[in-house]
């Protein structure tokens, strides 16, 4: 969410909208694709901007803006998540809204795209005033949304009790449809693994990735920058593989131990303090020092444009998995390419959480649950075949992980649109 005025050692910072596009356009120049076909699929189908006076504790009525773009639905209904976050804007959720329709594609999802957001501070507001904002969020798209039309999730700032909110507010619109949100708990039709399916996910790349490039996941060692619930969840996972997670930041603190932290007394500690800062037996230091540290795996799992040009010359890793979703900034990305450091995209990294919201999706269309085991099993397969497509694409066309990954997913956008006539 950066301001395009703002430059770090040279390099201008891209928000998402512009990020976006940058990878859309190198890939769709790969492809030889028309300008035409280009613009249909590249531009939002619908975009929703709302105001939404909210009645404060104090009685104070406070006017939020909130957003719902619907990037395209060729392949499928809309999907996307909803954040809230004092820099939400609209530039940004619009190419949030993009990056899914490239991800659920790249996926093999019967998906599309979309995204929302609310320009909040959701940790300077009360559970009551967050459920009033929520709800009178879902009454103002409630006609654009549905479980055959949008279906939002959790994102930055959301989780399961939000979108409890979204679905009985939705309900008592439009009657009772579980379907209409993901990402819900388990007892109003949520799924098991929906919680950690991002970090998941993520974990699953790295190990497939450790195993191609021969670097033993036992032993091997990992850095997470952003320890919400996707970077705890990969961290976790990591963890349980045999992999030492020997740094983790916040926006607090960053802490190391060469031989390892123990995860989860390390979630423990940020529970109980509200920060990493001070883990017992690793040495705290600055938040922004995490790119300097030595390890086989960094994960970006935090916002947007973590790694830029002040400190992209630091990082000391062999790989990047972008666990959040636009981390690196593309102009600083051939200098990671230059110095040796494969990037493994997000479309791809951080998908483990869409694939599961579809396994939530069908079973409430179906009305009938899968055991975590079946999930889990699903995930896995989904995420290794995607990896294996994105692999096989980039040697066989001499390009990056990334580009690789936007030619599949735009050629599948593409060729939807083509064989329905919609272009």
């Amino acid at each position: 969410m950066a301001d395009n005025d703002q430059v770090s050692r040279g390099f201008r910072l891209l928000d998402c909208q512009e990020a976006s596009k940058h990878h859309f356009e190198r890939a769709a120049n790969r492809l030889k694709m028309k300008r035409r076909l280009r613009d249909w699929i590249l531009k939002p189908f619908r975009e929703i901007s709302v105001h939404l006076p909210v009645v404060m504790d104090d009685g104070e009525i406070h006017l939020f803006q909130g957003y719902r773009v619907q990037h395209n639905n060729t392949r499928g209904p809309y999907k996307g998540g909803l954040r809230y976050h004092p820099e939400v804007s609209h530039d940004d959720v619009r190419g949030l809204a993009s990056w899914m329709t490239w991800k659920t594609a790249l996926l093999g999802l019967p998906l599309g795209g979309a995204k929302g957001g609310i320009t909040c501070n959701p940790k300077a507001m009360s559970e009551a005033e967050l459920e009033r904002l929520t709800r009178k969020y879902t009454q103002a798209i409630s006609m654009d949304i549905g479980p055959s039309q949008d279906i939002p999730a959790p994102d930055v700032n959301t989780n399961e009790k939000v979108m409890a909110w979204m679905m009985d507010e939705y309900s008592k619109l439009r009657g009772y449809a579980p379907a209409v949100v993901t990402g819900k708990p388990i007892d109003l039709g949520g799924s098991p693994g929906r919680l950690d399916a991002t970090g998941r996910g993520v974990a699953i790349i790295i190990e497939q990735w450790a195993a191609d490039n021969n670097v033993p996941i036992e032993n091997g060692t990992a850095v997470i920058q952003g320890f919400g619930n996707v970077g705890y969840h990969t961290a976790y996972h990591l963890n349980r593989a045999g992999c030492r997670v020997v740094g983790v930041s916040d926006t607090g603190a960053c802490v190391y131990n060469s031989k390892g932290l123990p995860v989860e007394e390390l979630i423990k500690h940020k529970q109980e303090t509200g920060s990493v800062k001070s883990f017992p037996g690793a040495e705290t230091m600055a938040p922004a020092e995490v790119f300097g540290l030595q390890c086989d795996f960094l994960v970006p799992a935090a916002l947007e444009n973590a790694i830029k040009g002040d400190n992209f010359e630091q990082i000391k890793a062999r790989a990047i998995f972008e666990a959040a979703n636009g981390p690196v900034c593309p102009l600083v990305e051939p200098g990671l390419t230059e110095m040796g450091i494969t990037i493994v995209p997000d479309i791809l990294a951080n998908s483990g959480g869409v694939v599961v919201s579809y396994f939530e999706w069908v079973q409430n269309l179906q009305q009938f649950s899968w055991t975590a085991e079946t999930i889990d099993m699903e995930l896995k397969n989904k995420m290794i075949n995607a990896y294996r497509q994105v692999v096989e694409k980039a040697t066989a066309e001499q390009v990056s992980l990334r580009l690789a990954a936007y030619m599949l997913a735009i050629d599948k956008v593409a060729w939807a649109s083509l064989v329905r006539g919609a272009y």
